[in-house]
């Protein structure tokens, strides 16, 4: 245990310096581009019934792939000309601006603060059809912020304005941040790495979702081997109604 938590701790540092790799930008036709199209394709017939137009992504402890995850997703989707926006809504460990070179001198914190308009605060990336909401400044208060009526006001506003709304929310076991959230998006991915989450802590992260009510589409588990599974795609985890397996060096 004590090498994954020296590995995850250089991770972490990584991606909080250089952001997360976007596989599904740089390499768009390999195989783990494919497979998180199959995590997009899952993710949406998971609610069938319902159309998703926000979806929330979160780990149970730091450093185990969220950001990775809902950065690529959000490309993924993109790339089916859906018109995306990213919010980085992990005031105390951001990586969204790192990851599109954007600025990160006005952001969600600027706005949910009163100080700027929203079209202030809303980029274009690289990537076609996406566009970010950056962390902006940290702030003194993150759960007072995202948990205040003007952040329901801006994700009902983004809805409007946006196909569908990707939120990258701190860890569920760490802060309350993740838990405030869950409660005004339309569903909410657990990421899981392999051999890296505690089982007790992924349970306990689930617990602490279905405490508020939280719409638990699934989990995606990421860090799998050939030695650890017996193949790329499908699964139940904790309910979830789907699995994606992928590689990546990279887990924010």
């Amino acid at each position: 245990m004590a090498w994954f938590k020296r590995n995850k701790n250089k991770l972490d540092d990584t991606s909080l310096k250089y952001g997360v790799g976007l596989v599904t930008y740089t390499e768009p036709t390999g195989m783990i581009s494919e497979q998180f199209k199959t995590i997009r394709t899952n993710i949406e017939f998971s609610s069938v019934d319902k159309k998703l137009n926000s979806i929330l992504f979160t780990s149970s402890e730091p450093s185990e792939g969220k950001s990775t995850v809902s950065n690529n997703m959000a490309v993924t989707w993109a790339d089916q000309g859906t018109r995306v926006i990213l919010v980085d809504a992990d005031l105390r460990r951001p990586t969204v601006h790192r990851t599109f070179d954007s600025s990160n001198r006005n952001g969600l914190t600027t706005y949910l603060s009163g100080n700027i308009d929203l079209e202030s605060v809303i980029q274009q990336t690289m990537v076609q059809n996406l566009s970010v909401i950056t962390s902006g400044p940290v702030p003194p208060n993150p759960s007072e912020l995202l948990g205040s009526e003007r952040m329901s006001t801006l994700l009902a506003e983004l809805i409007e304005k946006f196909d569908l709304v990707i939120v990258d929310a701190p860890p569920v076991n760490t802060v309350t941040d993740a838990q405030l959230l869950a409660t005004r998006v339309d569903g909410t991915v657990l990421v899981v790495p392999q051999g890296i989450a505690d089982k007790n802590g992924v349970r306990r992260a689930k617990q602490l979702l279905e405490t508020v009510h939280a719409n638990i589409l699934g989990a995606v588990m990421n860090r799998v081997t050939a030695s650890k599974s017996t193949g790329y795609y499908g699964g139940n985890y904790y309910g979830g109604n789907y699995g994606g397996y992928y590689g990546t060096d990279d887990k924010k």
